[in-house]
Parts: C-alpha cells; structure tokens; sequence
C-alpha cells in the first residue's frame, strides 16, 4: 500500500483596506460624479504560512461615505513546489459566504498573481469577514487521510499584494458629521487633502482647543503611516487642502472665513459650523471667548458626539456637556458577547482585541477565565486548548472526553509578561482525530464553541521608567493627557506647527478621554518655576530658538554646543560639528523641576530638523522604530535610538502595592479589620466587668 500524505496550506491575507461602510443601493455620488481609486498594501511584509491546517479570518472596512463599485484583490504567492495542483485548492469567504475558488500555481521559483473580485452584495457596512481556506496536497491521494505535521508544506503570500478599491463619494453636504468621516479619511490623508489650521503667532488658547480637536481626528485616522498636519493658516500649503478644520478666535479669523460664516454673535459662547467656499470645505471653530473655544476643541475630541452631529453648526455654551465618560482601565472584559464557534481539524484559533491605554501595564493580579465545550469525537491523548496574549502562550489545557460539555480554563497572566496598550488575546485548539486511516471530514468534522461566559479580570498599573518603550508616559495617565506643558519656540513657523502636530497627532490617538490638561507657553518670555514643577514638559525648538532650553542645555543627553549652532558628541555618539546641524533629536528625561515628571526636548539646529525628529512620534509605524532615552535622526533617513539612563533593577512589587491592585484582598482586610476591633472593644469591655467585679468581692 503506498505511503500517503496531505499537506495543506492556507493563504493568509491580512486585508488592511479601508474603514467601515456598505456597498448597497448606492446613493447619490459627489456633484461632479467623479470615479475614485484606492490602493492599500494586504499586508506590510511577507507571510510564510506552513503546516497542515490553520485557519485565519481577516477583516476588511470600507469608508462610510465610498459608494463602491468594485473591489479586488490582487494576491502575490508562490506555493510549494511539491505542489499537486489538480488535487490542491483554495476558497475564498466573505461574511461565511464562498465566493471564489482557485488551484495554486506552480512554475518553479516563480511567484503568481491572482486577481479576484469581491461580489458586491457580499460587503455590508461595518467589519466585512474574509476567510481562507484550502488545501494543498502533495502526493496523490485516493481518500483523505490524515498524517502528522510536515514542514514541506508552505504558501508565501508577499508583501507586494494590494486591494484596489473603485467608488465616488457621497457629497459632505452642510453636515458636521459627513465632514468628520471624510476629514480622517484613507483617501483624503493619502492625497494630502486635510489639514487643520491655526492663526500664525497662535494664542495659547487657540492652540489648546487645537490639539484637543486634532486628538479626536487622530483617533478617527485609520492609516497607520499617514498624519493630520497642523499649519498656520497663511502657510501657502494650506489654501490647496481640500478639507480644513480651523480652530482660531474669532478676531483672529481671515476676512474670508468671517464672511463665509456671515453675522454671528460668539461673545460668550463656541461655533463649529460646516461652511464651503467652492475651493475648499471648512470646519470652523471659533469663539471670543478662549474658554469656550478650548471647550469646543474638547467636543471634536469626543469623536462620539461629532459622530451624532448631522446638522451644519453646533453652538457650544457654559452649560454644554462635552466631557467623556470615565475610563475605567481596571474591569472585567467579555470576550465575546453571543459566543464563537471554531470547526475544523486541527489547529483553529480565535482572536479578541483588548483596549487599554497606551501607558497602562497588565499588573500581576489579572486573570482569564475560559468557558467552552467541544465535539466528543477528538483524539483526546493529543487535543488541547492554548491561550496566547501578542502570540506569547499563557497557558494550555489538555482536552477530555468527560468535561467535553462543559469545560473550564482560568490562568493567571504572567507578571513577567509586560504587556501595555492594546493587546489580542487568542485562544488556540488543536482538535485532532484518531488517523485510522482515511476517513470522510464532512462527518466527522470536530468543533469547538467558546461561551459568552469567558471573562478576563483586567487590573493593570501606570509604566514609570522614562524610555520610548513606554511611550506617550508619562503625558498620558489613565487615557487622558497628563498634566502636559508645551514649551514652545520664541518665533513658529511652518515646521513648528508640523512638528506640534506630529506629537498630538500620536497623543491623541492614545487619548480615549478628552478631559485631560494641556498648558501652552509662547513667544520669548521664560514662565516661572513655580508653573512647571507639577507638569510633564514639551519642548519643541533649537538652542537660538527657545530660551527655556537654552537655559536648561546643560541637562540635554546631546547638548548644544557653546554658540548653540549645533548638538554636540557625548559619550555614546561622535558627532562631527557640521553634521551636528543636519540632526534632529529626541530626548525623554526626567523634569528638572521634580522627580517623577518626565521632560521630551525635540530639537535640532532648525526648525527643519525639530520636524524631523517629531516624525518618528507621529504614528505607531514611527514610534516602533525607536526604544532607549535618546534618539538621533538625519534626513537620509539613519535612526540612532541609545539608552543614557542606568537601567533600574527589576524589582517586585511592594506587598502593599500588590494588595491595592486586588479589590477582593482589601474588601477581605476591611472585613479583618473590623473583626479585629470588635473583638478587641468586646475584651475590654468584659476585662472592665471582671476588674469591677473583683473588687467588689
């Protein structure tokens, strides 16, 4: 009897394409029924998958205001060449439905295309679900059979695969709401179409309510290498955006927006109102009033209420609630909400998505609780379930035939782990069969069900070591900034505003509150001392230019030289006096006002550089390519991280600190604790009664 074999391989496409809406009875497209294309990379690198099943579900999202007429999906693989191809296949699903099959080509070391086109009317608004699945066989098979692992079996999907996406747009109309979504859009960030402005010599106030509102835009910016850009209105750049948020007082407003607003009255309260002026749509925010317009800034942060806002202006008063709700970073997380079902042979995963504040760490008293059940039908010596957090395992379980109804998993995530930010929690099953031959898979398919019952007990505590690894701490604490003053240059120019931009740009992103503290100092005058010692410091500028930094160069890890021309060599890095010029820097120190406040000086010899260097805290893709205290970057493009702090030793958590994470240990100690004083009054009282008593006798 010939040996046989299957190998079976599943393509993986991480479809990053575009952020939630429906393709459907079209609406109406935009006034001049223009056509648009849009390209985005399946997935930024090569993925090798390999083995004899696995299973991957993707998910892709259209913009809501795209009507879509087609999209496609361009994929760049190349299988193994002990590929069979008329035995192998491969089955696209969109939202459970197949719509696509194809058998794997192979010509040698030759990488092939495909090119499918998703049905229409399989796309719904929202998170679309795509799943694939195949096999890939490499011996010729009279039944399916099943064998061990091998690792001849393998499919490269490459980095060069892209979805193209072919729509128009729903027009913005007069509606605050339309204008939002289409701000933050894929498209309009990729074509450089939005933008928010500023007056030139911005009042501390106009800046404030700036960057609360770009923090609501930056959470609603779906692209992970591409940024809202903040320029001063007379920036020639500016008048050739398509889509403008401008955060000015209203004196500082230019004639042609006053005119498009027409006769208002914000003496005492805010405007946001969609206006066009042909050339370009604006969203206005404005006040006389710097209170009330930081209040308006801080509703656009709340990206909720702009996404209830359908009407063409919002007027903004002392008596408007704008705030929101607490975020609570230690709680009980539900996995799933109606329960998921995993079918199939072999290893089959399910994955949750957990928020948490960039800052927040996992703390050591967190534990997962899984509840499912699974078919009777397993090879139970070898099926088990294994949960994994990032791709770390955590923990397995072997599977049972007697606890197959109703089993139960709980595990308590490792203090070693350090998770912080956003994390995934993945729960893994290999449900294996007894390989008795060849058998039928459609009867005999093994299934597990995760239940709604599955919980994850979230503690988590702040990340105090001043590193980008843990960055944006310590600006933001709990989701909300923390206490940040920005210090910024005596004269701002284009690349001053780009470069302020660029950290709140990444702030905001992380913000999920919008009631935290952001204090700005301008022009040449140094604030007192007493202002900053209960602050987390910004410094955006050069040595000539901002004379807070000037005063305070002798704490810089790259100092400036004597005549403040260029940054200097220290003891990690030889700088050559003219490259020291064309650098920028990063530096996270700690305030030198008090202990436990941290200091970010971004700075180089211009503002050019200043900008430069703020790029790499604009965006995720930017911040991971940074760790340490101290970074230096040129404009070729070389990043140079280094570690000027003494790394601390690890230590344990104190036992106080630990028994505060655990509410259950100190409602237990309040229990104890009263106890103990009853018992304590009740001896007293009955030692009082005896002394009394015996000296009556």
């Amino acid at each position: 009897m010939n040996t046989r074999s299957m190998i079976s391989g599943i393509l993986c496409c991480l479809i990053f394409v575009i952020s939630c809406g429906q393709v459907y009875a079209e609406p109406a497209p935009s006034a001049n029924g223009s056509r648009y294309t849009y390209e985005a990379p399946i997935t930024s690198s090569n993925i090798s998958l390999s083995g004899v099943t696995a299973a991957r579900n993707m998910y892709i999202q259209l913009e809501e205001y795209w009507n879509v007429s087609t999209l496609t999906l361009n994929l760049d693989y190349q299988a193994t060449q002990l590929t069979r191809r008329e035995e192998s296949s491969v089955t696209l699903k969109m939202n459970g439905t197949k719509f696509y099959s194809f058998r794997p080509v192979v010509d040698d070391q030759k990488r092939q295309t495909l090119t499918v086109s998703v049905p229409k009317d399989l796309l719904v608004r929202g998170g679309n679900t795509l799943s694939i699945e195949g096999y890939i066989l490499t011996n010729k098979l009279e039944g399916v059979c099943l064998t061990a692992e091998k690792r001849d079996n393998w499919l490269e999907l490459y980095k060069t695969s892209y979805a193209t996406v072919n729509y128009s747009k729903q027009d913005i109309g007069a509606s605050i709401r339309n204008f939002n979504q289409q701000f933050v859009g894929l498209d309009s960030l990729k074509e450089k179409l939005s933008a928010l402005g500023v007056p030139a010599g911005s009042e501390p106030a106009e800046l404030e309510a700036a960057v609360y509102a770009l923090s609501g835009f930056a959470k609603g910016n779906h692209s992970g290498e591409e940024t809202i850009p903040m320029l001063p209105m007379d920036d020639s750049t500016f008048n050739g955006r398509e889509n403008v948020v401008i955060v000015s007082l209203y004196n500082h407003l230019p004639d042609k927006w006053k005119q498009a607003l027409g006769q208002v009255s914000v003496k005492d309260k805010a405007l946001i109102r969609v206006v066009n002026t042909g050339e370009q749509t604006a969203l206005i925010v404005t006040s006389d009033d710097p209170l009330m317009l930081k209040k308006a800034g801080r509703l656009i942060g709340n990206q909720t209420m702009m996404e209830q806002l359908d009407g063409a202006e919002k007027w903004v008063d002392a008596g408007t609630n704008v705030d929101t709700p607490e975020i609570n970073v230690s709680r009980n997380v539900t996995l799933t909400e109606r329960g998921d079902k995993l079918t199939g042979l072999m290893h089959q995963e399910q994955s949750y998505f957990v928020s948490l504040p960039a800052n927040r760490f996992i703390a050591d008293s967190s534990k997962l609780s899984l509840d499912f059940r699974y078919s009777d039908n397993l090879d139970f010596d070898r099926s088990l379930v294994t949960v994994l957090i990032n791709d770390t395992p955590i923990g397995s379980k072997k599977l049972t035939r007697e606890a197959s109804n109703q089993d139960q998993l709980t595990l308590t995530i490792p203090k070693n782990l350090e998770v912080s930010g956003n994390f995934t929690v993945t729960v893994a099953f290999d449900l294996e069969l007894i390989s008795a031959g060849c058998i039928d898979l459609q009867d005999q398919m093994p299934w597990a069900f995760i239940t709604k019952d599955s919980l994850l007990q979230l503690n988590t505590k702040d990340g105090l070591d001043l590193l980008f690894n843990n960055y944006p701490n310590p600006f933001l604490r709990d989701a909300s900034f923390n206490k940040v003053a920005v210090l910024l240059p005596a004269k701002m120019d284009s690349y001053s505003y780009l470069a302020l931009g660029n950290l709140f740009h990444l702030l905001g992103k992380y913000a999920e509150a919008n009631t935290g503290e952001v204090t700005f100092y301008t022009g040449g005058e140094l604030p007192a001392d007493s202002e900053l010692q209960q602050h987390n410091l910004i410094s955006i500028g050069s040595y000539q230019a901002n004379a807070w930094l000037q005063k305070n160069n002798d704490k810089l890890f790259f100092q400036y030289g004597p005549d403040g021309g260029g940054i200097q060599s220290n003891e990690k890095m030889s700088i050559e006096e003219d490259y020291g010029k064309r650098i920028g820097t990063l530096q996270l120190m700690e305030s030198p006002y008090a202990p436990g406040y941290g200091w970010l000086a971004v700075t180089g010899a211009s503002s050019k550089y200043d900008y430069l260097a703020s790029g790499l805290l604009a965006t995720d893709s930017g911040k991971w390519k940074i760790y340490g205290d101290g970074v230096v970057t040129d404009a070729d493009g070389n990043i140079k991280p280094f570690r000027f702090k003494k790394q601390a030793e690890l230590e344990e958590n104190s036992l106080a600190t630990q028994i505060a994470e655990r509410g259950d240990v100190m409602a237990f100690i309040v229990v104890l604790g009263l106890t103990f004083i009853l018992v304590a009054v009740s001896l007293v009282l009955l030692l009082r009664k005896y002394r009394k008593r015996a000296r009556e006798e």
